[in-house]
């Protein structure tokens, strides 16, 4: 009897335990229904891979313990780019620009659409333009083109650097108008005015252009040529965008800039806000002289849960080639590596960001960068596209939208593990661009590329003497402000 008593007690307290832990095992059942399956993407993805995880509360894996408390959380926004914008860290939009610690990530509506424009293809008119006030003491607005798309609407209509409008959809341009600019991104159709400046005062030329908004295929390789200073041969390239599908086109200008026998290169990166990391890998490639497979050109540092996945890009011997839809061909192009650069001038403006200044700071541990211009932006990280799958990327994408998220998923530092630039990259010679003294690309004239090419010849550059200008105010605005993915650091999918 005790001993059949001592194991009836002894199975019912083993029941009792096992029931406890299978118990412990089992997720507790969801009173509370997930509403939004937007929101679970938003919320997972961000937990895994956005860069400053560890510093958002919300994003803490304690988080999802409780389900119903998670859903009922998920449940509050209704919005998923509601959710993802509280999801950031000291983010721009809530805490201001002073305060800010991400100014760069960004929600996705359409994916399809933001893998085009880091083709470089877009829905667009073909340029891009800034706007001034005709003076400080006045109230009216001039705007200006800062430069024109081949084979776009624009340029189809004429339009050309420097042209000058003062009536944009039939509203003239003032300070307390000028904002009806912001049809460029929202409309299909927008008209101009054009004028020029005559002793400092805006007078009509009668030119008027109407565009219309197609798909547009931009070449970021917008101009290049080859300029005699004296005994030098001085290569300069006009270069707006780091765009992977134009690796061929890249490395071809970089073929005639070696068949010349340049000796010093003039890279003008004012108006290119970034793009593919590996394609900026490719052109200080080019670039530099002693390039090695060996040396460290970029090294990229993710959060904690993926530091598994932190690395460096290297100097390559040859470039990947894709298609214009993007696609690896399977075929690489061996890198026309210039041999006789020690230095190198880069031209610079506020728009200059991200895979630019990358370039910037991975060559300086190898050689001279000497820049002309303005402060650039300042943007010392980047990302990839978060795709709402199992993994997060490109495969398997959930068909029922098209949402995705470019948050920041990586910092990125020199060989010299050199990555404080937030405050943007100072020139080394400033000259501000004014829409009076305005030149084509190229013209030996061109106020910045103009400071570059004394330098080369020994002219020490003087300060820009704006008294000069018949028109003296800088910018107000310019179309790079709100342009989608202008100012971009990207790995793209399956480099």
């Amino acid at each position: 009897m005790k001993k059949i008593a001592l194991t009836t007690i002894s199975l019912i307290i083993l029941l009792f335990i096992s029931c406890t832990d299978d118990d412990n095992k089992v997720d507790p059942v969801a009173d509370v229904s997930l509403d939004n399956e937007i929101n679970d993407f938003v919320w997972k993805g961000l937990n895994k891979h956005y860069y400053w995880q560890e510093d958002v509360p919300n994003l803490a894996d304690a988080k999802k313990d409780n389900i119903n408390a998670f859903n009922t959380y998920l449940n509050g926004e209704s919005e998923p780019k509601d959710l993802f914008t509280s999801l950031l860290y000291k983010y721009v939009g809530t805490v201001g620009k002073e305060n800010a610690v991400d100014r760069f990530s960004w929600f996705i509506e359409d994916y399809e659409e933001q893998n085009a424009s880091f083709r470089g293809v877009n829905d667009a008119f073909g340029f891009e333009f800034s706007l001034a006030r005709v003076s400080d003491d006045s109230n009216e607005v001039i705007g200006y083109i800062t430069y024109v798309v081949p084979n776009s609407p624009a340029s189809d209509a004429g339009l050309k650097r420097a042209d000058i409008f003062n009536v944009f959809d039939g509203v003239s341009l003032t300070l307390d108008n000028y904002k009806i600019v912001n049809n460029y991104y929202s409309k299909n159709s927008i008209s101009m005015k054009f004028a020029i400046i005559n002793n400092g005062n805006i007078v009509s030329n009668g030119k008027e252009a109407s565009l219309n908004l197609r798909e547009v295929t931009e070449n970021p390789v917008h101009y290049a040529s080859v300029i005699n200073i004296g005994s030098k041969k001085v290569g300069y390239l006009v270069y707006n965008g780091f765009k992977y599908t134009f690796h061929d086109e890249l490395n071809a200008i970089f073929g005639d800039f070696k068949s010349a026998g340049i000796q010093e290169l003039v890279l003008d990166l004012r108006y290119n806000g970034g793009g593919s990391v590996l394609t900026s890998a490719y052109l200080a490639s080019m670039i530099h002289a002693g390039a090695s497979t060996d040396d460290v050109f970029g090294k990229l540092i993710y959060n904690s849960k993926n530091s598994t996945e932190n690395g460096a890009y290297p100097f390559f011997n040859n470039a990947r080639i894709y298609d214009k839809e993007g696609e690896y061909t399977g075929s690489d192009a061996s890198i026309n590596r210039l041999s006789s650069l020690s230095r190198l001038y880069v031209i610079t403006s506020d728009n200059t960001a991200s895979a630019s200044e990358m370039i910037i700071n991975g060559l300086s541990p190898y050689m001279t960068v000497i820049k002309v211009g303005t402060t650039t932006y300042g943007k010392n990280v980047g990302s990839f596209t978060v795709y709402d799958s199992p993994d997060f990327g490109a495969t398997n994408v959930n068909p029922n939208h098209k949402n995705a998220m470019q948050p920041i998923t990586f910092k990125i530092f020199n060989k010299l593990d050199q990555s404080d630039y937030t405050k943007g990259f100072e020139p080394d010679y400033e000259q501000v661009e004014y829409i009076s003294d305005m030149k084509p690309f190229g013209d030996l004239q061109e106020p910045l590329l103009k400071v570059a090419l004394n330098h080369i010849a020994g002219i020490t550059p003087k300060l820009q003497n704006v008294k000069e200008l018949e028109l003296q105010t800088e910018q107000i605005f310019s179309s790079f402000d709100r342009k989608p993915f202008s100012k971009e650091m990207y790995q793209i999918s399956n480099e």
